[in-house]
């Protein structure tokens, strides 16, 4: 599309930032949706926050997404809070409503999206971490009346979900020694590097589990490669990053991202990123 005199703003807010797949994400869809808008990485100081979002009416912006470290510290100086944003006490993103501010987390929409035909009410999950991702993904889940929620973290702190409706039961990591139910999630960083893994290497999946990891570089984790060889379903994060992304779309524009088009680009665009590090490395 033509950018003009009629373009119309969105943008990603957190720092750092500047390697955010998003604005990527997010231009693919305006323009093959014809959408007149551009979408923009700020990095930005936490003492400028404040400004940043009020610039959003002033500005009269689709709206913003927020990344880490400004989920939590963006919410007072938000007008309207959605039913999850309210349970996490976290947003990434920002709607502006003719001059009034929406805030709400697509994470757990998005991660669940992800999934397809996945059915959530009634579900037996466990999920592994308590951390943003975690908590969105959990808030959604007892939103959409998952049966129980089993949560496992290094730290003990029940209290985090005291206010989640539903069935929800937190245990220290220690006490992970036998997988149950109808899906596992690992939402923490274990398994970026390529080799570790958040679960004992020698434990047995249920026979339909489906395994999820939120982690999308590398594409498949050793955890999703665990699952694979025993025959289960898996998901990476990579769906996640883009149906999360496609629901803030959606509350901005009202219009649907063409998701799996762009899901061929984003896997295109990660494999092309991959070989060429490969090659600088190779050449060093």
């Amino acid at each position: 599309m033509e950018i003009n005199g009629y373009t119309k703003l969105a943008a990603v807010v957190a720092t750092p930032i500047k390697h955010s797949l998003s604005p990527f994400i997010h231009n693919l869809a305006f323009d093959l949706v014809g959408e007149n808008g551009v979408y923009l990485a700020f990095e930005t100081p936490e003492a400028d926050l404040g400004s940043v979002i009020e610039s959003i009416k002033t500005l009269n912006m689709y709206g913003v997404n927020l990344s880490m470290p400004y989920k939590e510290a963006a919410v007072p100086y938000i007008d309207e809070l959605s039913q999850v944003a309210k349970l996490t006490g976290a947003i990434n993103t920002i709607v502006n409503r003719d001059g009034k501010l929406f805030g709400t987390s697509t994470d757990g929409a998005g991660f669940f999206k992800s999934l397809k035909n996945f059915k959530v009410k009634d579900s037996e999950m466990t999920v592994i971490g308590a951390g943003g991702a975690a908590r969105s993904i959990i808030a959604e889940a007892a939103v959409q009346g998952a049966r129980q929620i089993t949560v496992y973290n290094r730290t003990y702190q029940p209290e985090l979900f005291a206010d989640y409706p539903g069935n929800i039961v937190f245990k220290p990591l220690t006490d992970l020694t036998e997988l149950t139910g109808d899906l596992l999630v690992n939402t923490t960083s274990l398994g970026m590097d390529g080799v570790s893994l958040p679960i004992a290497s020698d434990m047995t999946f249920p026979r339909d589990m489906l395994v999820a990891d939120v982690i999308y570089q590398p594409i498949e984790t050793p955890l999703l490669t665990l699952a694979k060889a025993q025959g289960n379903p898996t998901v990476n994060g990579l769906g996640m990053l883009l149906y999360q992304a496609a629901e803030s779309f959606k509350l901005w524009t009202g219009q649907e991202m063409p998701t799996e088009l762009i899901l061929k680009k984003l896997e295109e665009k990660i494999d092309g990123e991959v070989k060429s590090h490969n090659h600088r490395l190779s050449q060093s």
